[in-house]
């Protein structure tokens, strides 16, 4: 039995037209399982830190500054994949299978390529990589070895990021947070085995906490892929006549580079930051780490409503809807504002709470807690910032998030953190400031231009 569109009717989820019936509703529906999903994923890296944190100032300062450094790369890889998710949920929308499917086939031909070059770097270019970042020789010593396994490890996770991401995209998000709370628990579970030593296995200290998460990559990964070639999910994938087809291929790339190069600007910049937060000394390094995991937990709810605004939105233009597609972006800012003050309500009381989960060293959580405190004067506009990017992306249209995310990091953040943070009063909470006033920035052009709507006749 088919369903509306011709997909396989596999219950209400599976067979549901996304472009008719409650915007509401179907935002929501979409948006509980990525936020679970998303929340999943975050549990794990975040798990990773705290035990990774118990070996010291070191190992936790090694380990966060390479996290950045590995999502450069995964940023790289989720920008290519952006493209895949425009042209799926653009032909689902349309009701066109097979060219759905052709775009699934390619996206596995750009993460298998991209995969294989990025592991490369990491066996050869680890520990160069953060010798230039200009930190301590034992920092570089702990990182290196999380950097180069988390590197090698990208194989592995290109499979599972290019399967979720074609899922998401047709409209099925259940299956996607399945895979998330599988494969996360798995890690989560073997973690601290491998970090410590425990029971019959070997201690590997940074090593095991980067392995482990590439073990359950692997395992989340073949039961994606799995799922997404039996036809257990909305678009069912077929390798069936096959072949390299350079019109999708340039089709994916051309939008996914934009939000590639806006991913590679954002996290480039993070190691930027870093740079200018070297001198303060370690607990400065290791309190900005652990303020970007903390960060991630805003960025989480917020993304996944943008991601499914993006879904429902690249679906309506699709299907020729481009106001419907308006009113679910505006509709994603004012759920996730809601969020976002909330959050920053929270931050002001128990800031120092927060950090001490990852360290309680009074010397980074004084640090840290500041930190925090300093960035609620942005946290109640991220909500709009990432809520109308991710959607902006999700509909195709990804050259003015490149462009908005270069002015305002490179040129407003970046130049004021290094200036205020030469000012004797401010010190290392200049870089934060520098930060605060990028992302005000940001959210103005951002409005703006989703205001304009010139988006609407983005064609992919």
């Amino acid at each position: 039995m088919r369903g509306a569109g011709g997909y396989p009717s596999r219950g209400t989820a599976l067979k549901r037209d996304w472009t008719k019936g409650s915007i509401i509703g179907n935002l929501w529906s979409l948006y509980w399982p990525m936020l679970i999903s998303n929340t999943i994923n975050m549990v794990g890296p975040t798990i990773d830190m705290i035990w990774v944190g118990r070996l010291g100032a070191a190992s936790i300062a090694g380990v966060g500054v390479s996290a950045i450094a590995v999502m450069v790369v995964t940023s790289l890889m989720t920008g290519l994949f952006t493209g895949t998710m425009a042209l799926v949920a653009r032909f689902v929308g349309a009701g066109d299978e097979k060219n759905a499917n052709r775009a699934a086939q390619q996206a596995f031909v750009v993460g298998i390529s991209f995969s294989i070059f990025m592991a490369i770097i990491g066996i050869f270019f680890s520990k160069p990589i953060l010798t230039l970042l200009g930190v301590e020789a034992d920092v570089v010593t702990e990182g290196a070895a999380y950097m180069r396994i988390q590197l090698v490890g990208m194989v592995t996770m290109s499979s599972l990021s290019v399967a979720q991401s074609i899922m998401q995209a047709s409209g099925d998000t259940l299956t996607p947070m399945k895979i998330s709370i599988g494969y996360r628990l798995f890690h989560v579970a073997l973690c601290p085995f491998l970090v410590f030593g425990w029971w019959v296995f070997p201690r590997l200290g940074v090593s095991g906490a980067a392995l482990s998460s590439v073990i359950s990559q692997s395992l989340g990964g073949g039961i994606g892929l799995w799922i997404l070639f039996s036809g257990r999910t909305r678009l069912s994938v077929t390798l069936r006549n096959f072949r390299l087809d350079r019109s999708i291929i340039w089709r994916t790339v051309k939008i996914g580079i934009p939000a590639s190069v806006t991913n590679m600007e954002r996290n480039f910049a993070d190691l930027v930051l870093v740079r200018f937060t070297v001198p303060f000394g370690t607990f400065a390094v290791a309190a900005h780490s652990v303020v970007q995991r903390i960060d991630q937990f805003v960025q989480m709810p917020c993304g996944g409503l943008g991601m499914a605004a993006g879904v429902l939105g690249g679906q309506n233009l699709g299907a020729n809807q481009p106001e419907r597609a308006a009113r679910t972006g505006w509709l994603a800012v004012g759920l996730s504002t809601g969020l976002t003050v909330i959050w920053s309500v929270a931050v002001w009381f128990w800031a120092e709470h927060l950090v001490r989960i990852f360290n309680a060293e009074p010397g980074l959580v004084e640090i840290a807690s500041t930190f925090l405190k300093i960035q609620i004067a942005s946290y109640v506009l991220w909500g709009m910032v990432i809520a109308l990017s991710m959607c902006l992306n999700g509909i195709g249209d990804t050259m003015i998030t490149m462009l908005t995310n270069l002015t305002t990091m490179w040129g407003v953040a970046i130049v004021l953190a290094y200036f205020l943070s030469q000012v004797p009063s401010l010190g290392v909470y200049g870089i934060r400031w520098g930060i605060v006033t990028g992302i005000v920035v940001r959210a103005v052009i951002y409005s703006t231009y989703f205001k304009m709507g010139r988006w609407k006749h983005k064609k992919v």
